[in-house]
């Protein structure tokens, strides 16, 4: 037994308690620990088989949990340990399973591997550890319960019991705590722990049983990667005894997950900390009760038979230096100078807690990344390696649904969940490998782990990695920053200044914290669930601008490629369902699909003529396409497009121009007359109709010598007449400085992307990865006109198929005549039964009412008509509220499509 006291710990007899440690101001000393590393000597010879459908790297929580999957779906698989299975990060988790999360994927992702968990004994005769001891989640202020009331609307949508409590109901459910501690509870009786080493000898024992292998004690010296005309591709896998041929490869190696990859030009945007929790005495009356999450105290309990785990997330980790390769089972010194944190809040919260001793302390290396969640998907550089890593200490949690669909990603070659928020494309090439901004990113990542998730907060850590050619046009008119993807935008426009500042590690590491920072003055008017933001009104007059009279939205980050080669319009044919074959002047809106008819983009193309080589008008040879897409997933589309032209083998290429140009956008009734006053073309109907392209120049009107060429598109993202320039970057600035002058008359404003995003949910479009995701097709979304009949394309025979059958879910609109705010989860209810959640939520000006979108489905699972839309009487659960809400098959604004025509 280790008792602790200030500069001493011993070993066993009499010592100070928890509430004797949490009295020292002094640090405390580290306890000296093992460093157990396995050992081979004496094992007998792997033997290793000469080929595999799939190899899996990495005995953990992950690669069992995905050989599991792919075994039980017929597919020879094996995995490679280089210990002994949980080696390295899985053996020490401490195996938390909780429900609900503010994301309706992770929802669905825990929902699995809870199910896996609750069947796996019946389906392998062998306990996987699985108890189901309840959650509670403590709440210390008013707006932390306003958070769990939006985790308990969403997951009574999804079918997830759970109950806000009271304090005192509360200590009813775990006798030992202080009500008068904290202000409320929510608790779900779902929740639970699972042993380790016990669920992956369940999991490999069920893999083996269907035909897969296990090889303990093998480690993988490389991959073994083939150069073919169509780029990287993997061939096998290298071990000590013997190289196994295979096409595909799965990297489940957790903290080492980089290691293998990087010699081969690719890189994965994960660091390795150090991550602890203690062990108490036995605790009297302990047994059995929930689990606890104090995200106010940043702490968690876990309870292992009468003892409790504690840990949480520290705002000063320890970042490691590559962990060697030989860490099998060994553990790191608790350093308590940087785990003390935790101590005095769990003590508030269970006094109970403090008359006990330490048992032993548990610290070991984590994986963690830039946003704390996983790294799967594709490689992007190796064709046929697929990665299923750094899941920030959720990987027991997440394991089960993770590895079942890194399965379906391998056999399939997509997941049936919408993955992009783990899908390791969401990161650019660019910072993956961007050291400092990973470091950066996934320690704030990692402190903000237990803060409250709210939909407008941003990022402290990694600003200003990319700036578009008008950024500092932008902080000259006080524009308020977003990031995105790593590029600075702008969200809204202020009367003072409130730049980024350099990151200041929350005042860890020798750092001195900002003091009255103006960005996150700013940001704390955001920061709120029961009301509407401080800049609610500042943004609806951004928006209302738009509306009556024009304004300029800097759209520079958002995605421009060009497609071009003898097989660009046979690549557009078949990755599009539209019909890109089209006049070069015309300007298509259109859908990329999946297989199973699902949305993977969706852009505007339009067909051109080879030009003068200019980054705006380019030189090529056979076909050529401009396209231009969502920022936040611009990497995503480019990958996606580059891997479908590779697998069809077109000879075509994708290139990407976003850095290279700058998008300015005017939109509103005088855009006309306002742009007119720069470009050298007319802007009449005739010349430039909705959904067009030309060539033109922009007058320079602060230097009357120079006119500069652009590329002009007649588009609008919120509903208005309104048109593009997409600017080479040299000059961008020049052209927008221009069309601000010229449209002082008219009183022209900037606007952000906070007004852009309820404009156009206001008007009805979508917003890829919200309420346009890869499980929504274009039917269900009501983009069933962007799917031509005549030719085939991807996914073109589900969206056949259900053109036939009928569909299951419908996107609908939902209005409030309530003056409250809606912020997206919130559960949609018809007739009183729940037949959804909110996937989209904004607050729409012109309407002047909260506007939500979501999708609607029968209890039942049959199909859905008009007549089932319109024959419901709705209601929105907001904070464990439900307000009366009104469904629209389409937008009520603008139905008859008049003004992005001009007619006003």
């Amino acid at each position: 037994m280790w008792r602790i006291s200030k500069n001493l710990i011993t070993r066993s007899g009499g010592g100070p308690t928890l509430k004797d440690i949490c009295s020292k101001a002094a640090p405390l000393t580290a306890q000296t620990r093992y460093n157990s590393q396995s050992s081979t000597k004496g094992a007998p010879v792997p033997e290793v088989p000469s080929s595999a459908d799939v190899v899996i790297i990495g005995g953990g929580s992950a690669g069992c949990h995905t050989l599991y999957h792919l075994a039980k779906r017929g597919v020879k698989a094996v995995l490679l340990e280089r210990a002994k299975l949980t080696a390295g990060t899985t053996w020490h988790t401490a195996g938390l399973v909780w429900r609900l999360r503010p994301n309706d994927v992770d929802i669905q992702l825990l929902a699995n591997s809870r199910n896996m968990l609750m069947q796996l004994e019946e389906e392998t005769g062998l306990d996987p550890g699985w108890i189901q001891n309840g959650g509670v989640f403590i709440a210390h202020s008013d707006t932390r319960l306003d958070e769990y009331r939006r985790l308990a609307t969403v997951g009574n949508a999804l079918g997830i019991e759970n109950y806000i409590l009271s304090p005192e109901e509360t200590q009813k459910v775990f006798p030992l705590l202080d009500p008068k501690a904290f202000i409320g509870a929510l608790y779900s009786p779902g929740d639970g722990v699972v042993d380790p080493a016990m669920l992956c000898t369940a999991l490999t024992r069920a893999a083996t049983r269907n035909g897969a292998r296990v090889v303990e004690n093998c480690s993988v010296e490389d991959l073994v990667v083939e150069e073919t005309g169509k780029g990287k591709k993997v061939v096998g896998v290298k071990t000590p005894y013997g190289t196994i041929k295979t096409e595909k490869v799965v990297n489940a190696t957790g903290v080492w997950g980089r290691d293998l990859i990087e010699k081969h030009g690719s890189f994965l945007p994960l660091i390795p900390m150090k991550h602890a929790y203690i062990v108490s005495e036995s605790i009297p009356g302990v047994r059995g009760l929930p689990n606890i999450r104090d995200h106010d105290y940043s702490t968690y309990f876990r309870i292992q038979g009468d003892a409790i785990c504690m840990g949480g997330y520290e705002p000063n980790p320890i970042l490691l230096d590559p962990v060697a390769k030989d860490f099998h089972f060994g553990l790191y010194d608790l350093d308590w100078s940087v785990f003390d944190t935790h101590l005095n809040g769990a003590v508030k919260l269970c006094p109970t807690y403090a008359n006990y001793g330490v048992k032993s302390t548990v610290c070991g290396p984590e994986s963690f990344t830039p946003d704390h969640k996983p790294l799967m998907g594709p490689d992007t550089v190796i064709t046929g390696l697929y990665h299923n890593c750094g899941f920030n200490s959720a990987g027991m949690m997440f394991g089960g649904g993770c590895g079942e669909q890194t399965a379906l990603w391998v056999m399939n070659g997509k997941p049936d969940l919408p993955m992009f928020g783990f899908d390791l494309r969401r990161f650019t090439d660019t910072q993956s490998r961007a050291t400092q901004w990973i470091n950066e990113k996934s320690h704030e990542s990692y402190v903000k782990n237990y803060s409250m998730v709210f939909k407008y907060d941003q990022p402290l850590a990694g600003r200003d990695f990319q700036k578009d050619p008008l950024h500092d046009d932008m902080m000259a008119h006080n524009a308020f920053m977003e990031e995105k993807q790593g590029w600075e935008r702008p969200g809204f426009f202020l009367k003072e200044s409130a730049p980024v500042q350099k990151y200041d590690w929350y005042g860890s590491y020798g750092n001195e914290r900002h003091k009255d920072c103006a960005y996150e003055r700013v940001l704390d008017g955001d920061l709120r669930y029961n009301s509407f933001s401080d800049y609610h009104n500042l943004i609806g007059e951004e928006a209302m601008a738009c509306r009556n009279n024009a304004v300029v939205f800097n759209m520079s980050y958002f995605c421009k490629l060009f497609l071009e080669g003898p097989d660009a319009q046979k690549a557009a044919d078949w990755i599009f369902t539209g019909n890109t074959n089209r006049d070069p002047k015309k300007t298509v809106y259109t859908c990329a699909l999946n297989d199973a008819g699902g949305v993977e983009a969706d852009v505007t193309i339009s067909r051109l003529n080879s030009g003068s080589g200019a980054v705006h008008d380019p030189k090529f040879e056979g076909q050529g396409f401009y396209i231009v897409a969502g920022g936040a997933s611009a990497y995503y589309t480019y990958t996606m497009m580059k891997d479908e032209i590779r697998r069809q083998g077109f000879n075509a290429s994708v290139r990407d121009v976003t850095s290279d140009m700058g998008v300015i956008s005017i939109q509103g009734p005088k855009s006309r007359e306002i742009l007119q006053k720069i470009v050298n073309c007319e802007l009449s109907d005739e010349n430039i109709p909705p959904n067009s392209t030309v060539l033109t120049q922009c007058k320079d009107v602060l230097n009357n010598a120079t006119e500069y060429g652009v590329r002009l598109l007649r588009v609008s993202f919120v509903g208005e007449l309104g048109y593009e320039l997409h600017v080479p970057k040299e000059y961008c600035s020049q052209v927008y400085r221009s069309l601000m002058k010229v449209g002082e008359t008219n009183d022209l404003r900037n606007a952000g992307y906070r007004a852009l995003y309820s404009l156009s949910s206001e008007k009805g479009y979508h917003l890829w990865s919200f309420d346009l995701r890869p499980d929504d097709t274009p039917l269900e979304a009501g983009l069933g006109f962007t799917c031509r009949k005549e030719g085939s394309y991807k996914g073109k025979e589900a969206i056949e198929k259900q053109r036939k059958e009928g569909i299951k879910k419908r996107l609908v609109y939902l209005t409030l005549d309530d003056q409250v705010p809606i912020w997206g989860l919130e559960g949609v209810y018809r007739n009183g039964e729940p037949v959804g959640f909110l996937r989209r939520a904004e607050y729409a000006y012109y309407l002047g009412k909260p506007l939500g979108q979501t999708y609607i489905s029968k209890p039942d699972g049959g199909n859905i008509d008009v007549d089932y839309i319109k024959s419901g009487e709705y209601e929105v659960d907001i904070l464990g509220k439900r307000y009366k809400a009104k469904a629209h098959l389409r937008s009520p604004f603008d139905l008859e499509g008049k003004r992005v025509l001009g007619i006003y």
